[in-house]
């Protein structure tokens, strides 16, 4: 059996409020079959959804296209640990 690397979170800051305001986590929506369908940004980190690479670059594109405030983000990859 192989073993998935599933390590990462999506960390969202916004560029005005870089020092005030705490960054939020990706939660990442999925159909009942595990098809992707969103994602909402959370405060708890430890409610966030732990992801591979592949899966953390689709909640980045999808929350570059879908949400219409994305330039006011910094989105980005972090390991667990970070």
């Amino acid at each position: 059996m192989e073993n998935i690397d599933q390590r990462y979170l999506v960390q969202q800051n916004k560029l005005a409020d870089k020092e005030n305001k705490a960054p939020v986590f990706a939660k990442v929506m999925r159909s009942k079959e595990g098809k992707f369908e969103g994602v909402s940004f959370i405060r708890n980190k430890e409610k966030a959804t732990v992801m591979t690479v592949a899966d953390a670059q689709e909640v980045i594109d999808w929350a570059a296209k879908k949400k219409g405030s994305a330039h006011e983000y910094v989105t980005k990859i972090i390991c667990v640990g970070q």
